[in-house]
């Protein structure tokens, strides 16, 4: 496991919050002062970085819903100690659920930081896309993708790996080292 949060975890951590802390120095809090939006335009009409406030979850489910920041802050702490009693029992026997296992307690630390620390109360989501036909299929969002940030694209891509782990034989690495080719 130690490997594991040396190489990837930790990593992944440091740059989630690298890039909340350049944002939140670099963009207007719009939500409690009165200034104006700020976005920067990285590709025309499909990239932007912006700064958004999420109590809530992934899409901005319960964003602003009274109490919602603790309770989902209970989750992560309640996921964090699930991911640590599943890494010891076993549950992750092979690298690609390790790399999941890694990049879901990166991604879960990342976010709950962000509720945790004093003054902010909140998730710091930056990244804003405009994929295409996105506002023909949702027309209330104008196009935009929801905000998200590192820590919630490690929680993505976490859970594409642990479905696709499901669904395949594990290589034990034990395993591994003791075949010869």
């Amino acid at each position: 496991m130690r490997k594991f949060l040396l190489t990837l975890t930790l990593p992944l951590y440091v740059l989630d919050q690298w890039t909340k802390w350049l944002i939140v120095s670099n963009f207007p809090d719009a939500v409690n002062e009165p200034v104006a939006h700020r976005v920067i335009e990285v590709i025309p009409g499909f990239f932007n970085l912006v700064r958004v406030h999420n109590t809530g979850m992934a899409f901005g489910i319960m964003n602003g819903a009274e109490h919602a920041n603790w309770f989902f802050g209970a989750i992560g702490v309640i996921a964090m100690a699930a991911i640590t009693i599943l890494w010891r029992k076993g549950a992750f026997p092979d690298i690609l659920s390790k790399v999941a296992a890694s990049l879901l307690v990166s991604g879960i630390l990342g976010n709950l930081t962000d509720r945790l620390l004093p003054g902010r109360g909140y998730v710091v989501d930056f990244l804003d896309f405009r994929p295409p036909f996105y506002g023909a299929l949702f027309p209330a969002t104008g196009g935009h993708f929801p905000s998200f940030n590192v820590a919630d694209s490690c929680i993505c891509i976490a859970a594409v790996l642990l479905i696709i782990a499901a669904f395949r034989q594990p290589v034990v690495e034990s395993e591994k080292a003791g075949k010869t080719p």
